[in-house]
């Protein structure tokens, strides 16, 4: 018979009848007695129930049960607290350990009947133990499927040609290739069908440490460089050395003589003295899921286009195209411009701002369906190195980016001159005059765009530092060391003060501890005067200036302590940092530029 027949389910809730066992750390279903049964003798009180005297393990103690146990040295024959009157001259039963106390006088219930629980609060712990189910399959889901995706991302190691791992906190910097290498179904088609896949499309993506803005560097295939040694790592872990080669085009720094990513970002860094962090490289498919995923992205055309080679066959004006059709966009270059790879990155730079727009609008980002379609097609689609070879990796780097407005995301392209050695031009080499201000500009964070700098109290900081008296050259005592500048640097830098500067009091202490980015100039608060006036020689910005302590030299004297970083150029060359990008030929990821 159940509770119901029984006459025990008026105002109980079952939940209710599962009682928490002390000693046995179970719940049990204890169900409350059946109304008055006056033929059947009650127990004695403090005596537990027959049919618990015989469930009681052999040889184990009444107390064991928690039926009968005293509080330490408490009197025996002391009242319990426990204990209500039920009458007059008889003591009530005892009340179990897992009940309520009795309600106040006035209030009181049936001996055996429970409180009864509002609807509410019923609801909520039903729903509140579905919601706990639910959020658990999910996060189980969610976990399968960022491993799902990882399964699809492809790695390289590249050495020590990248960083290790990816900050938050930090500016960044991420070379994105694109190569003519024919993998994937329905390419057959396209590129030279004897690729081993170059770098055909490049584009060095710096993000700036406030996040603000962004600068995206095109650097031309056709671009005569020298490409430097570069080390390899093999399938079986081994390392391979693979030699540089002297003026030869840019593209080849990918695949060409075995050579992997890490060899490309190698040579970014001979080219430009910009260190790259990190790589992504896409081939062809990558342009075809993409595009498709996010339903497709909006160019337009100046011109009517019907181009034998790329198979682009469209009207002048704005048209959506994905998949095949967007591949053939990016990859037409005889009908645009002057038919030559300058004017085709022209192209492709407008044709990524425009993916970059579709890509953050809120119809992008609030569906589901794109967005899983776009998670699929850009894991699929991308080889990156073991520093972001994660999901949760890539998904920090691709939310820190979505910070930068589009309208601060600056396309430029390395600015060159036709190659002098040749008299039909086919190739470009780096302009020397007006290239060095772009990279400068670059290495040391500096926006192409007019953006409202979040660290405007840090730049005042330090251009304080450089306010106040100056010392005389004789009174500066000053360490150097060599902190990543060429080999030679402190001991030029020595003989460069001592010998035309009259900073008499100067010692050359070999390397520092660890190498550095940029050069720095430590002191303490008594020394600020000395500090001023080496920044004043050495063409230091307050940025270099670096507040703290001294250290002791040989005599045992205070000294401030120079450190020679990667950005030496030598002994009395300026080393203050540029403040405003140059003038260059540019657009903005905001806007849409139609193709002529």
């Amino acid at each position: 018979m159940d509770a119901q027949g029984r006459g025990r389910a008026d105002n109980i809730d079952p939940a209710d009848q599962w009682v928490l066992n002390p000693n046995t750390g179970e719940y049990e279903l204890r169900l409350p007695p059946s109304g008055a049964q006056s033929g059947v003798p009650r127990p004695r009180r403090g005596a537990p129930p027959a049919a618990a005297r015989t469930r009681s393990a052999p040889g184990r103690d009444r107390a064991a049960t928690g039926r009968d146990r005293e509080a330490p040295g408490r009197d025996r024959d002391a009242p319990r607290r426990d204990r209500e009157p039920s009458g007059p001259d008889v003591p009530g039963p005892r009340r179990r350990r897992a009940e309520p106390p009795e309600p106040p006088a006035g209030r009181r219930r049936g001996r055996n009947q429970k409180p009864k629980k509002s609807k509410t609060k019923k609801i909520l712990l039903w729903t509140g133990g579905t919601m706990a189910l639910v959020l658990v399959a999910a996060t189980g889901a969610a976990y399968a499927y960022l491993k799902h995706l990882e399964g699809n991302v492809t790695t390289t190691d590249v050495g020590s040609s990248g960083k290790s791992g990816f900050s938050k906190d930090e500016a960044f910097n991420l070379l994105i290739i694109g190569t003519d290498k024919r993998t994937g179904a329905g390419n057959t088609g396209y590129g030279d069908k004897n690729s081993v896949g170059h770098a055909d499309t490049n584009i060095l993506l710096h993000v700036s440490k406030d996040r603000t803005n962004a600068t995206a560097l095109s650097i031309p295939r056709d671009l005569i460089v020298n490409i430097p040694e570069c080390r390899t790592k093999q399938p079986d872990g081994t390392e391979k050395v693979i030699p540089g080669t002297d003026n030869v085009r840019f593209n080849t720094s990918l695949g060409q003589d075995d050579r992997n990513p890490g060899c490309t970002m190698d040579t970014v860094k001979a080219v430009t003295g910009i260190t790259v962090d990190h790589f992504m490289m896409a081939d062809f498919n990558a342009v075809k899921t993409l595009t498709t995923a996010v339903g497709g992205v909006e160019v337009c055309l100046a011109k009517n286009v019907d181009d034998a080679n790329s198979h682009l066959k469209l009207s002048a004006g704005k048209h959506v195209v994905e998949g095949e059709q967007a591949l053939a966009f990016v990859r037409t270059r005889h009908s645009f411009g002057n038919a030559g790879d300058l004017d085709r990155i022209k192209v492709q730079q407008q044709f990524i701002g425009s993916l970059v727009r579709k890509m953050s609008s809120s119809d992008t980002l609030t569906s589901p369906t794109k967005l899983i379609k776009l998670a699929e097609a850009a894991t699929k689609a991308l080889t990156v190195d073991t520093g972001i070879g994660s999901v949760s990796t890539l998904k920090d780097m691709a939310l820190e980016l979505k910070k930068v407005p589009p309208k601060n995301i600056t396309f430029t392209t390395v600015p060159v001159i036709d190659n002098p050695a040749e008299k039909v031009h086919a190739t470009v080499v780096v302009n020397p005059t007006t290239a060095q201000p772009v990279f400068d500009a670059i290495k040391n964070d500096v926006s192409f765009t007019a953006v409202k700098q979040k660290a405007k109290k840090e730049k005042a900081a330090e251009a304080a530092r450089l306010k106040g008296s100056r010392s005389a050259a004789s009174d500066i005592r000053v360490d150097i060391y060599n902190g990543g500048a060429e080999a030679g640097s402190a001991q030029e830098t020595l003989n460069w003060l001592q010998n035309d500067e009259g900073v008499l009091k100067s010692s050359q202490l070999g390397n520092a501890d660890a190498p550095l980015s940029r050069t720095t100039l430590e002191y303490a608060p008594d020394q600020a005067d000395q500090a001023r006036k080496l920044a004043d020689l050495m063409g230091l910005s307050g940025s270099a200036l670096k507040p703290g302590k001294s250290e002791k030299n040989s005599q045992g004297l205070p000294a401030i302590v120079l450190t020679l970083g990667k950005d030496f150029k030598g002994a009395g060359v300026p080393l203050t940092a540029p403040t405003k990008a140059p003038d260059v030929e540019k657009s903005t990821a905001d806007k849409t530029v139609c193709a002529k």
